[in-house]
């Protein structure tokens, strides 16, 4: 059958710190820098992976600077450029390489008893794969890692084979990885949510009291998401300007973004059957980074009194390399303490959160210099 669209839910971020530097050492170091039994756990940890993945390396070339290491290898899907009418096709990242996860599936290569006989990789997006659970993520994930090794000859020494399964970055387009069955926004910066209530209902309660309590979020337009890099069209819709009784149509004259991750979630559950907080984890294949366009003027008019519409909902931009949680694994920290502490349905056993550090820059049209605008990380949500 035809899979099951993928939900995708985001997190706004907020700028409240400067972030660390980017980098994969950058970012363990940073998380060394907790307290004393913070330290030891993680230094423990350090030890394990230093011992193991970390120190593994692919016969593929990659970059010193490159974001693709074998230790992330995020999944997306992408098409041949100069070919608008070619299939697309599964993919990982390695170095300046897309890996071409149906060539390597029809090449047997998937040999687990999870995704030997699975069709997943032979499909134009990623929802049959993201459908078969985490047990089937990490097969996949290891299968990747041993055969992209530099001590595995598989891929490594067959050079028509390799020919085939690797394509230079600069020959691919990439897509929307997956098909997005629903979207949900969740307001979760307790800054975030400050400096909008602030904006608009004033100094007064600028934070809803049920904020402290329950996960706030709104469904977004499913259909608006796109990938990144797309043409955004100037929304249109009514205005209404402070002191003027009247409102008005037009362009909206406040386009702004916003800097979020998104979580992509995976098998899913049935109608009326929760997933508990503690199996949550399982559901979430792993996140991108994502920029929640807003015409702010349109939504400051419309938001009351059942929240944003048209003013969140005409696009929303996301990356096209999906990161595993596995990949993420060496970035966990601990995450803020929540006051007051949820109830019990709620209560996370594992409080963990990721060291990522977040950078927006804006260039304008005219110029050819970027400026950095916000800087931020993951880890303070």
């Amino acid at each position: 059958g035809r899979p099951a669209p993928s939900p995708i839910y985001t997190v706004p971020i907020s700028p409240t710190r400067p972030a660390i530097p980017h980098g994969f050492y950058c970012a363990l170091r940073a998380n060394q820098r907790g307290g004393q039994s913070t330290r030891r756990a993680q230094e423990r940890d350090t030890t394990a992976m230093a011992e193991g993945k970390l120190l593994l390396r692919s016969f593929v070339e990659v970059p010193r600077d490159s974001h693709f290491p074998i230790q992330n290898l995020p999944f997306g899907v992408f098409r041949r450029r100069g070919q608008p009418e070619g299939p697309p096709r599964p993919a990982t990242a390695i170095g300046d390489f897309a890996l071409d996860l149906a060539a390597v599936s029809a090449a047997g290569l998937f040999d687990g008893p999870l995704l030997s006989a699975s069709p997943c990789f032979h499909q134009e997006t990623l929802n049959m794969f993201l459908g078969l659970g985490r047990p089937a993520w990490k097969e996949a994930r290891a299968t990747l890692q041993k055969i992209l090794s530099a001590d595995e000859p598989v891929l490594r020494d067959n050079e028509a084979l390799r020919k085939n399964c690797l394509v230079p970055m600069s020959d691919v387009e990439m897509l929307l990885p997956i098909t997005v069955g629903d979207y949900t926004d969740f307001f979760c910066s307790v800054h975030h949510a400050r400096n909008c209530g602030f904006i608009f209902r004033g100094p007064q309660t600028p934070v809803n009291p049920n904020w402290f309590h329950l996960p706030v979020g709104y469904h977004g337009r499913a259909s608006s998401v796109i990938i990144s890099g797309t043409d955004i069209i100037r929304p249109r819709g009514q205005g209404h300007p402070t002191g003027s009784s009247q409102p008005y149509f037009g362009p909206s004259q406040k386009l702004d973004f916003e800097l979020e991750m998104a979580a992509i979630v995976g098998p899913g559950n049935e109608l009326g059957k929760p997933i508990d907080i503690a199996d949550a984890e399982d559901h979430i294949f792993g996140l991108v980074v994502m920029n929640d366009w807003s015409a702010r003027d349109i939504q400051a008019w419309e938001t009351i009194p059942l929240g944003p519409f048209l003013g969140k909902s005409f696009s929303t931009s996301v990356s096209p390399w999906i990161v595993t949680l596995d990949a993420l694994k060496p970035f966990a920290c601990e995450a803020p303490k929540q006051e007051p502490e949820p109830l019990p349905y709620l209560a996370e056993k594992n409080h963990i959160n990721y060291d990522i550090p977040l950078e927006a820059w804006i260039k304008p049209k005219e110029q050819s210099d970027a400026s950095i605008v916000t800087k931020t990380n993951f880890k303070h949500m």
